[in-house]
């Protein structure tokens, strides 16, 4: 498995943002929140991160947890498979260690399988 994370597996694009929020659903795991949207094809999932500007004033931390969570995800992306839109939002008010949203990951990711009956 290559364990990469290419432009190809990266959620972008107006319209498949507003259709992953308008049919997909949640799931949730600690620090973590997603929607999910499962696609026909047999392309490689994609991703979204977003942390709340809300919560997280510097861009500095912002930036951070995105790289945590894109790390965590790319580590552990085998646990889905292929033909999914995915949105992951950190909800956290504290920065938490890389060991903790891992964890979170995994819960997350593992949630996610399960739904789909996978």
């Amino acid at each position: 498995m290559d364990a990469t994370l290419p432009k190809a597996e990266r959620l972008c694009g107006k319209t498949a943002v507003v259709s992953l929020f308008e049919a997909g659903k949640n799931a949730s795991a600690g620090c973590l929140r997603c929607k999910y949207l499962f696609r026909a094809d047999e392309a490689p999932s994609r991703i979204v991160v977003s942390v709340p500007k809300r919560s997280f004033k510097r861009a500095v931390k912002r930036n951070l947890l995105k790289r945590r969570m894109r790390e965590s995800y790319r580590r552990q992306k085998a646990l889905l498979g292929p033909g999914l839109d995915i949105l992951f939002i950190y909800t956290s008010p504290e920065v938490k260690p890389y060991e903790a949203i891992y964890d979170d990951m995994t819960n997350l990711l593992t949630a996610v399988r399960h739904a789909l009956g996978a």
